[in-house]
């Protein structure tokens, strides 16, 4: 017997009419965004599932159609290079097997009028993209009974299937490196703690040399620009004045971070270490070249694509979440 809740009984728990929520699953223009939010707040309280027709009957497209969901503001979109990386492999990967993507933000603000097309049936599969804690799209898509593949973790325990990197494993390499290199005041700036990439990477980090017996290492945050990493780095240098090490969670805060210092009359590496993250185009042009953890960003995307799609055609639950390798890449910086 099917007990899943109906969109009647969303309906009646938002206070709205069955024909307005019915509005709201499709995309209507016709709904207002607090009619919307409360619609979806009932389909997260209640579990809501869509009934989707199944593949073939004839109100179906016949082609496929994925969504890439960054969970950013467009100005982060296409102002950091990581995501331009990100994206390129995906729409190639999608490209070799003849589907188009389209790309859509959603931060926690407009989540509510980017979830009604995506839980409409418009789309096929979703790839969802930088993920944090307490977004709550999160929530309407794990309900919503769309093929789903997170790239990287996803945060407060959502089961949604996902391809990660072994973080926790890139801060252990970055630190043992700086420990090796004879540094004693090593300090660290870290990315959003909301996002489960960055939290392991400082997590791997610290737990190292915590083992090593240095605990208590000072930490900035950053949002992984690059105003937020010279706004870290001049945070550590007036609390640790005789810092000479310092791990930054990506490479655009780290290069933030060596002009920061080169600004202070610390020299790069004589003085102060700087370890990055990411091996991105960026890390090479630093000056010095910046040593850095490796991340397969192609390589993960392309296997979670890759992975959805083999979702949608056979219909079944994932049950693999794939975790890749990170590797240390040695340069002058460290």
């Amino acid at each position: 017997m099917d007990d899943l809740p109906t969109l009647a009984q969303v309906a009646a728990a938002a206070g709205v009419s069955p024909a307005t929520a019915s509005r709201v699953l499709t995309g209507s223009v016709r709904v207002s965004t607090s009619t919307r939010r409360q619609v979806h707040d009932a389909m997260s309280r209640l579990g809501y599932v869509r009934r989707r027709a199944p593949r073939g009957v004839s109100n179906r497209r016949s082609d496929q159609l994925i969504a890439a969901v960054v969970c950013e503001s467009p100005q982060r979109l296409f102002t950091e290079p990581f995501y331009a990386r990100l994206l390129s492999s995906a729409e190639d990967t999608l490209a070799g097997h003849g589907v188009p993507m389209m790309i859509m933000t959603a931060t926690p603000n407009t989540s509510t009028i980017t979830a009604p097309p995506l839980v409409s049936g418009t789309v096929d599969g979703i790839i969802l993209i930088g993920a944090r804690e307490r977004h709550p799209i999160l929530v309407t898509l794990a309900a919503s009974g769309i093929p789903i593949r997170c790239v990287g973790r996803p945060p407060d325990d959502i089961d949604i299937p996902y391809v990660d990197m072994d973080n926790r494993d890139g801060g252990r390499q970055a630190a043992e490196h700086l420990l090796l290199g004879g540094r004693k005041s090593i300090t660290a700036i870290g990315g959003p703690p909301g996002l489960p990439g960055a939290a392991d990477r400082l997590e791997g980090f610290l737990q190292t040399l915590s083992r090593a017996g240095m605990i208590n290492v000072p930490v900035a945050y950053g949002d992984f620009t690059h105003a937020s990493g010279c706004h870290a780095m001049q945070w550590l240098l007036n609390r640790v004045p005789h810092l000479d090490a310092v791990f930054a969670a990506s490479d655009t805060m780290a290069a933030a971070a060596i002009q920061t210092l080169r600004r202070a009359g610390r020299r790069v590496p004589d003085d102060v270490a700087v370890v990055g993250y990411d091996d991105s185009p960026i890390a090479r042009h630093t000056a010095p070249p910046l040593t850095t953890v490796r991340q397969p960003v192609e390589e993960l995307t392309s296997m979670a694509v890759r992975l959805l799609l083999a979702t949608i055609s056979s219909g079944e639950t994932p049950s693999n979440n794939p975790t890749l390798p990170t590797e240390l890449v040695i340069r002058e910086s460290a």
